[in-house]
């Protein structure tokens, strides 16, 4: 390469980072907007202060922190690595259980997080070992099958004594452990300032563990950060792209995949373990929907980007809450009942997926070129 192609090849390499790293100011200050505008916008009254009010609540509610962790995890499997993991339900099955489950029978919290990362790197070695050398849709339809017999699995009532079945495992079980970490007052209820927000400061669904459960998600995104600018981190890249141009270099892309595939499931466990923190451990709360929701999340935020998870998740909740609250306040009760705008608020996220799949596959704060896989 002479020194020409070297210079404009770093050129080019430079003004990408200054791309990337203003799509993630611009997306970081618009979500900061967004999340000031709901509360400011709470406070107005009728119905659009109900709607502001409860778009602001599901934004930051644990279960949103959660997904972002699970969709963290997808993004290393799909966005990063190229692997169609449709069972990332399952890793925060196992996760959720691992944890609940270690607690229920006695055992320290820390036992019951390693019980959960061990549950998620044994299914991701079994697998990945019968799968990773076979073509992407394979991976998927295993994926995807292998989580839905988790699912049925907990629900079997011999299991009863150890899982709950399919009524589960109630969060009184196991949630007093996390409860007593808190350095925050008990059941004292409080107020966040210009909103309208209240919840205990530690308590069943408090403060506490919304607290901890974006300060996780702010981990994780800044662990992924590290990760994609590393070697390893171009290499996911490299085999996501050309997996014979990676084995040319001597690389063992089935190692690769694996780690991928590992790393992606104890994200998506560690999801599942702050899932069940403010409510129950139920089988059925951790279905193929779950999944799902993961890849709408990952896909409206932008696939291959450290942001687009954490962005994806909060929109994804946000979007449908304000579907329906519009919905419920413009058409009468009897045209459409409030079951009915639920359904259709989910008709209406379904159409925008797939109008964002083809008119701007990469999302919000995705980059088109990261997209293009095996070519």
């Amino acid at each position: 390469m002479s020194l020409t192609e070297d210079l404009t090849t770093g050129s080019d390499k430079e003004q990408a980072d200054r791309t990337s790293r203003n799509k993630l100011l611009y997306a970081a200050g618009g979500l900061v907007a967004f999340l000031v505008a709901l509360a400011l916008l709470s406070h107005v009254p009728g119905s659009t202060g109900q709607i502001a009010a409860s778009m602001l609540r599901v934004a930051i509610q644990p279960q949103t922190a959660a997904l972002a962790v699970a969709v963290i995890g997808l993004n290393i499997h799909f966005g990063y690595t190229g692997l169609l993991n449709m069972g990332q339900a399952g890793f925060m099955m196992l996760g959720a259980y691992g944890f609940s489950i270690a607690i229920w029978k006695g055992q320290p919290m820390i036992v019951g997080i390693l019980a959960g990362f061990a549950a998620a790197f044994v299914f991701a070695l079994l697998l990945g070992i019968p799968t990773l050398k076979l073509r992407g849709d394979y991976l998927a339809i295993v994926t995807i099958s292998a989580a839905e017999i988790l699912r049925y699995t907990g629900r079997l009532a011999k299991l009863e004594n150890f899982t709950g079945a399919a009524q589960g495992i109630p969060g009184s079980q196991y949630r007093g452990p996390f409860a007593d970490l808190s350095f925050l007052p008990q059941d004292t209820n409080w107020t966040f300032p210009f909103t309208k927000l209240t919840y205990p400061l530690t308590g069943t669904d408090d403060w506490w563990t919304r607290l901890v459960a974006w300060l996780v998600v702010a981990l994780c995104s800044y662990f992924v950060f590290l990760l994609a600018r590393s070697p390893w981190g171009r290499l996911l890249r490299g085999v996501r792209e050309d997996e014979d141009a990676i084995r040319s270099l001597g690389k063992n892309v089935f190692a690769v995949k694996m780690q991928a595939l590992i790393i992606g499931g104890l994200f998506g466990a560690l999801g599942g373990i702050i899932f069940i923190l403010p409510s129950s451990m139920q089988p059925d709360a951790m279905g193929r929907n779950l999944t799902f929701f993961a890849w709408t999340a990952l896909l409206l935020g932008g696939a291959a980007t450290v942001f687009g998870p954490v962005l994806g998740s909060i929109l994804f909740f946000s979007v449908r809450i304000f579907l329906q609250g519009i919905t419920d306040a413009v058409l009468p009760s009897g045209l459409m009942n409030t079951q009915q705008t639920e359904q259709f608020a989910w008709i209406c996220i379904g159409v925008m997926l797939m109008l964002i799949v083809i008119f701007r596959p990469q999302g919000l704060v995705g980059d088109k070129r990261e997209l293009r896989f095996n070519v």
